[in-house]
């Protein structure tokens, strides 16, 4: 099965990704993964990445692009894939749509993640990453007192990007760019919607449910 996994920051695609391509036996492919293992390795590509992540901004096509054409290349990926933060906007759409025919095949489904925005703020600005063993708590969900790991001891930090005033940004670039795959892949007759509030492994139940029409 070939998925494409949409939603705004913080409603759970990370985590959904993981389930869901575990559970159809096929690779994740995640852009975000790819961007995090150059910026933390300190590469060209990485440094270039980083200045845009941190304002909250996309990573521009043509870098996004290419790194995707080559992963989809590889031999894990010819019985299927799971994308997870590609396309982000429609140009990207219509690139993989031809980048796909031209492996002589198409997307079977893109899963729409829909979480309120409120409740992405509250999601993303509430966590904090350890700077020693870098475990990600919430000062809500993990009733967190203080700002001490409490795995290794190490001091909790808020990264750049979870910053209130950038999610909200995250979420009006979300709104111009991304939001508009939704009624491309809906003009597509491809796309499906589930709710992603509530305790993860009942979001990965709606998933699957939603993708069970699918599977070959």
């Amino acid at each position: 099965m070939r998925i494409v996994l949409v939603g705004p920051p913080g409603a759970g695609k990370g985590t959904q990704a993981q389930f869901i391509a575990s559970h159809l036996s096929i690779p994740k492919i995640s852009t975000g993964d790819i961007f995090r293992a150059n910026v933390s390795g300190g590469t060209e590509l990485g440094r270039k990445a980083k200045e845009f992540m941190d304002r909250g901004d996309l990573v521009p096509d043509e870098i996004t692009i290419e790194m995707v054409r080559d992963r989809l290349a590889e031999d894990d990926a010819a019985d299927g894939f799971l994308l997870d933060g590609f396309p982000r906007n429609v140009p990207q759409a219509e690139t993989l749509k031809k980048m796909l025919a031209e492996m002589d095949t198409r997307l079977d489904v893109v899963l729409e993640l829909v979480v309120d925005e409120e409740e992405v703020v509250r999601r993303l600005s509430g966590r904090r990453t350890c700077a020693q063993c870098g475990k990600i708590w919430h000062v809500d969900f993990d009733d967190k007192q203080d700002d001490i790991c409490d795995d290794c001891g190490g001091q909790l930090f808020q990264r750049d990007d979870d910053k209130e005033e950038v999610v909200r940004h995250r979420l009006e670039v979300y709104q111009e760019q991304t939001a508009p795959l939704v009624q491309f892949y809906a003009d597509e007759g491809i796309l499906v919607g589930i709710d992603a509030t509530g305790p993860v492994e009942e979001v990965t139940q709606r998933a699957l449910a939603a993708l069970r029409p699918y599977e070959k």
